[in-house]
């Protein structure tokens, strides 16, 4: 499972996805992680508050690991220091 997630909210759609496909509810989920469900909630709706340590808790318990890449599109143009316009 391969997903892109720039956004709290994404990154929640996609612990949301992998948790229905393992078949866990929230409760199940949150226990295997050492969590609340209440916290699986929040951050399944993207929440942006969550701690790293407990998004890679979530993570673990799904199986699933964080990978960092070079952004594409118009993240690597600004990070090079264009403008949207691709100007200097």
């Amino acid at each position: 499972m391969a997903e892109l997630a720039r956004s709290p909210e994404q990154l929640g759609n996609t612990i949301r996805r992998a948790r229905k496909k393992s078949g866990m509810s929230q409760s199940e989920l949150g226990k295997k992680a050492g969590l609340r469900q209440e916290t699986i909630s929040l951050i399944e709706n993207g929440n942006s508050a969550a701690k790293l340590e407990t998004i890679l808790a979530v993570l673990a318990a799904l199986d699933l690991e964080l990978q960092i890449h070079t952004r594409t599109g118009l993240g690597t143009a600004l990070a090079k220091g264009l403008n949207t316009h691709g100007q200097n």
